[in-house]
């Protein structure tokens, strides 16, 4: 048996802007967590989305840096309706959020829209065209 996927780690520059973001896509996270260094969201199926700060990172990797350019990975969430996906990315947008495509229906039977959290990760927005 191989090992288990458990953790997503996301290093961010405010760990309380970031958390806020979280928070509007529906992650249980205290409002106390917005001062620590390490803060982790516990998702279904026993995963756990972690978010650590750069000085957090940088104390025990000194060659850390962060990364450029678009993002590589992007976190899917998926809604309870198309019309869920235009009312959140809006949402989100409007709370500062950084908008990269704009709610479309894709060829692949989606409702799907991108943005970009406050550190540049993706995050689509997403749900059956019939749902």
């Amino acid at each position: 048996m191989g090992p288990d996927l458990t953790v997503v780690g996301i290093v961010v520059e405010d760990m309380a802007r970031s958390l806020a973001f979280y928070r509007r896509l529906g992650l249980d996270i205290p409002t106390d967590a917005d001062t620590e260094p390490h803060v982790e969201a516990d998702l279904p199926g026993g995963m756990k989305l972690a978010f650590d700060t750069r000085e957090t990172i940088l104390s025990f990797d000194s060659s850390w840096t962060s990364p450029t350019g678009s993002p590589r990975m992007a976190l899917a969430f998926r809604c309870d309706s198309p019309a869920d996906v235009d009312k959140l990315y809006a949402e989100l947008v409007a709370a500062g959020a950084d908008g990269h495509l704009e709610p479309w229906d894709a060829f692949w039977g989606m409702r799907y829209a991108s943005l970009l959290d406050p550190d540049g990760n993706g995050v689509d927005l997403f749900c059956p065209a019939e749902s």
